[in-house]
């Protein structure tokens, strides 16, 4: 598992996962352009102040407003858009490190916009967790961590496997490597705490699971239904 954390983390900075990294930021970016304009114009069709000035300062607080609440909503309005890159990263990592073993199976674009919806829950189901668990000493670290690092761990190591294999299959080889994948799931949710990096984490933790699930398959006598 370490190997392919190292593995996967000298990677994400290659070019070819970098192009996709300023794809998925750029929709990012512009989707929160676009809800910035129409928070500002919601705001300005239903407020109408007896002076000008005050329609000026109302403006400028509610755009600065509206940047900071949509500052919480980069990471998983990126992890959205770059999920639906995930298959792109697992071919390139499974074309360039494991050339004899084949490419796997492109999701159909209903399952694929099934998981990437879910994924997308489950990030920002961990930044509200981030944020409300810091008021509460003690537990805030440990919860967060436990709570994504089996979500995350789960979601990417299945999306890697169901590329070779049926979902029952995925599930029952995540179920039989349960704690190395938790353990993984770990290192992930510590990529999503960081600010900025945590803008990395689809991409990453896509490129991990695929070197932890080759990993796992080698070392396992699940049954397979795999394209190589």
């Amino acid at each position: 598992m370490i190997a392919a954390a190292f593995r996967a983390a000298s990677q994400v900075f290659e070019q070819p996962f970098r192009a996709i990294f300023w794809k998925s930021l750029g929709f990012t970016l512009a989707a929160l352009f676009l809800i910035w304009l129409l928070l500002n114009g919601v705001v300005s069709s239903f407020l109408t102040l007896p002076y000008a000035w005050l329609d000026t300062a109302l403006s400028i607080l509610t755009g600065i407003g509206a940047f900071i609440g949509l500052g919480f909503l980069v990471a998983p309005v990126t992890a959205l858009f770059a999920a639906f890159f995930q298959d792109d990263v697992a071919a390139i990592v499974e074309a360039e490190d494991y050339p004899a073993e084949g490419i796997g199976r492109a999701m159909p674009i209903a399952q694929s916009i099934a998981i990437t919806l879910k994924f997308t829950g489950v990030v920002i189901l961990g930044n509200i967790l981030a944020l409300l668990l810091l008021l509460i000493p003690g537990i805030n670290l440990v919860a967060f961590f436990l709570v994504n690092g089996y979500l995350l761990g789960r979601e990417f190591f299945e999306f890697a496997a169901m590329r070779f294999h049926s979902p029952a299959e995925a599930r029952a080889l995540r179920k039989a490597k349960a704690g190395t994948v938790f353990l993984a799931g770990l290192v992930i949710a510590g990529v999503l705490a960081v600010p900025f990096l945590n803008l990395l984490t689809p991409i990453f933790a896509t490129i991990f699971m695929v070197h932890l699930y080759k990993g796992a398959r080698r070392t396992s006598a699940a049954p397979s239904s795999n394209l190589t």
